[in-house]
């Protein structure tokens, strides 16, 4: 018995400590330099559902991704426009478990192309990224399918995507520099009078 409440109060502990770092729709911008988001691209048809999972229409999937990367990308407004695409391959939306003994998290796995409108090329091709959903206070104990609808699930995921590929190009830009802005514009001299008409 007492080893069942000490499980269970580092389970809420954990819980407790993730609550507190969920993924938010309006956190901080990052650091992308002159970049802004010109087209945002999503794609589902040719994902993977997993074997116990709730059943999604790639349509559904199309539309929370591409909201939620709009919202987290669509707000930087520099000058140099960049295309995503994101395509879905799998996932999982986590069905009611057996609260507290199996609590099946949500998953998706998706691939990332940055395309610079610009220079006609592609910054990077197929970056691949995999993303659980959050973990709070009720879906610790009580398991994702229990205290989330689908939707919610995969608006939970969807903004973990959008999240994790705005993170990835603030290091690209930092690291690589991807979104440099370009050279200032030079300014032409005053004429102050010691610059004479060669004619």
């Amino acid at each position: 018995m007492k080893t069942m409440l000490r499980m269970l109060t580092v389970i809420t502990g954990l819980a407790l400590v993730s609550a507190c770092t969920q993924t938010q729709i309006d956190e901080a911008p990052e650091d992308l330099g002159a970049f802004k988001l010109r087209v945002n691209y999503a794609f589902a048809d040719k994902a993977v559902q997993g074997p116990v999972s709730r059943d999604a229409t790639p349509q559904e999937w199309t539309e929370a991704i591409q909201k939620n990367v709009d919202l987290r990308l669509g707000r930087y407004s520099g000058t140099q426009d960049v295309d995503i695409g994101i395509s879905l391959e799998g996932y999982m939306l986590a069905p009611p478990g057996i609260p507290v003994i199996y609590n099946p998290k949500s998953t998706a796995i998706v691939l990332v192309n940055v395309y610079d409108v610009e220079k006609k090329e592609f910054l990077a091709k197929g970056k691949k990224f995999q993303v659980l959903e959050d973990t709070t206070g009720d879906s610790a104990l009580q398991g994702s399918g229990h205290v989330r609808t689908k939707q919610e699930q995969m608006n939970g995921l969807a903004l973990k995507v959008a999240d994790r590929v705005e993170e990835w190009l603030a290091e690209e830009h930092k690291e690589n520099g991807w979104f440099a802005p370009g050279p200032a514009l030079v300014q032409p001299l005053e004429n102050d009078g010691s610059l004479q008409n060669p004619a």
